[in-house]
């Protein structure tokens, strides 16, 4: 289990560099903050009549919603980019490897 606690996290605990020396913690590169027209884009393209998913809020309901709640939204969204936070439950995960046909020992097979 340690061998796999370590892999892992050398695997996904990435140092990347920014512009202006600060370091950042993560397995991708820093991304623009999504535009109010990508966020629009990416409502329209939601399935309706799906379930809700863990906050209870369908895609029919936002879609519903309209201009006004897009809106604020992509607000929420965008403050969070900012603070570059993420909500406590969040913050742990599990990992289930799935793995290749050959040996299940190695770290690097899945």
């Amino acid at each position: 289990m340690p061998r796999w606690r370590n892999y892992f996290s050398q695997l996904l605990n990435v140092q990347h560099g920014v512009n202006d020396g600060r370091q950042t913690k993560g397995a991708e590169p820093l991304m623009p903050q999504p535009s109010a027209f990508e966020f629009d884009l990416n409502i329209e393209k939601l399935k309706s009549h799906t379930s809700p998913g863990i906050v209870q809020i369908s895609a029919d309901l936002i879609k519903a919603g309209g201009r006004k709640i897009f809106y604020e939204i992509h607000k929420l969204i965008i403050s969070i980019w900012n603070k570059e936070e993420l909500p406590e439950e969040r913050k742990e995960s599990i990992i289930v490897p799935i793995y290749k046909i050959s040996d299940k020992t190695d770290c690097s097979n899945y």
